[in-house]
């Protein structure tokens, strides 16, 4: 009998893979893993209570573990470094390369586990010895953009029971089985870190220094709190309203001077925003690195953004990518994406800058 050690949080999606393999007949291990123990609303004590109540009810062993200083080391002071370099990161992408198939997978190894399972909705298909990250059927909650940084040996051992369940199924299935979290929403929020006043979070963190609004014609409109709480793109929260003699329309951030900590907004007509092309760092091909120096393809620049065709081209070791209609506030920190038309994964990267 096959043994799968499953990253249980608390959630209804793990519960039911964990459910789904011992079905399938595994020998399955539940596995809670402590990322975050700082400040408030840390809600890893309410999640484990979650995780002892399913996993009795399924009938399965449960174990704890603490990554908390893995998690700090590997993902969030990269996650401060890039704020305070006024980019705007992407945890959730670094957790699952850095600790859910890091030392995750190397604990489970050490419980026997012949496989690791996540409730990740992303699909895995072997084919002449590699393995190939797609999306799930479910392609309104897949997660495989979240997975794009995942290497062969990391895909090899990973199952994902969910691939072809629908997320309505998954919640029927655990009020069927009265799962105490049947009903529970999912979570949002920093990856392990969960939903918090962002500001007040991170300004414990980080020292920032407040300073000016300006728009394009260097007009002081207002002070902003630090640079690192606005992103392109962003209209709420500028505190700056109407101007006196001002057309009416909502303001926009379209630029961080990081060198000058000025915060530049524009208003009504949004053109500014639209780039055509960007350039990508740091990336990971699945399963390995293509050997055209040039393809069309599509891409997500975030998370449940539609497909968008692109042309891809290698270049010097970095990643050019021109789009085939002008994207809206690409947001340097945040990671590119790229599919083929069938929902296969080639993986992602960086985004460095767009222009």
């Amino acid at each position: 009998m096959k043994t799968v050690v499953v990253g249980i949080s608390g959630g209804v999606d793990s519960s039911v893979s964990a459910y789904l393999l011992k079905e399938q007949g595994y020998n399955v291990i539940g596995l809670f893993m402590v990322n975050w123990e700082e400040g408030e609303n840390c809600t890893s004590e309410d999640d484990f209570e979650d995780v002892k109540r399913v996993c009795n009810k399924i009938g399965i062993p449960y174990y704890s573990v603490n990554f908390a200083k893995e998690y700090y080391e590997r993902v969030f002071e990269y996650f401060l470094e890039e704020y305070k370099n006024g980019r705007t990161p992407n945890p959730d992408v670094l957790c699952n390369r850095e600790i859910k198939f890091g030392p995750f997978l190397e604990y489970a190894k050490k419980l026997g586990a012949d496989y690791i399972a996540t409730g990740h909705y992303a699909k895995k298909i072997e084919k002449d010895g590699l393995y190939y990250l797609a999306k799930a059927k479910d392609l309104n909650k897949d997660q495989s953009y979240f997975l794009n940084q995942l290497n062969q040996e990391q895909l090899k051992s990973v199952l994902f029971p969910l691939e072809n369940l629908e997320k309505t199924k998954v919640r029927e299935i655990a009020e069927k089985l009265n799962l105490s979290n049947a009903k529970k929403k999912d979570s949002t929020g920093i990856c392990f870190i969960g939903e918090r006043n962002f500001k007040n979070f991170l300004s414990g963190y980080l020292p920032f220094q407040g300073g000016e609004i300006r728009d394009s014609h260097e007009r002081v409109l207002g002070k902003h709190d630090g640079l690192a709480f606005y992103t392109l793109g962003q209209r709420r929260g500028l505190g700056i309203g109407g101007q006196p003699g001002e057309k009416s329309g909502r303001w926009f951030v379209y630029k961080k001077d990081m060198q000058n900590n000025v915060l530049y907004v524009s208003q009504g007509n949004d053109d500014i925003l639209f780039t055509s092309q960007l350039i990508a760092t740091d990336f990971n091909w699945i399963p390995k690195k293509p050997q055209e120096q040039e393809f069309e393809c599509f891409a997500k620049f975030r998370y449940r953004q539609p497909d968008q065709k692109v042309k891809v081209f290698l270049q010097d070791g970095k990643v050019r990518i021109v789009f085939f209609e002008k994207q809206r506030a690409i947001t340097p920190g945040q990671f590119v994406v790229l599919y083929d038309e069938n929902g296969i994964c080639f993986g992602g990267g960086v985004i460095d800058s767009s222009f």
